[in-house]
């Protein structure tokens, strides 16, 4: 979604809010220049990538195993 920053300023609480779920473009004068976004969302959508890498037979201590052998 892209807005202007006067909008932004009128409306920040609603922009706040939507930035939990999508990223937000700030255009002034018609050019991006910053963008309103949830620093947490990279982190949830890595964490969910890495669900069933594994396989159902994998014990945690096999996985650590495995994990401090490649380091």
């Amino acid at each position: 979604m892209s807005i202007t920053a006067t909008e932004l300023k009128s409306n920040l609480g609603k922009y706040l809010v939507l930035a939990a779920t999508e990223d937000i473009f700030i255009t002034q004068y018609g050019k991006v220049v910053a963008k309103l976004t949830n620093p947490f969302q990279n982190r949830v959508e890595i964490a969910e990538s890495l669900f069933g890498i594994l396989p159902q037979t994998t014990t945690l201590e096999e996985a650590l195993a495995e994990r401090t052998d490649e380091e």
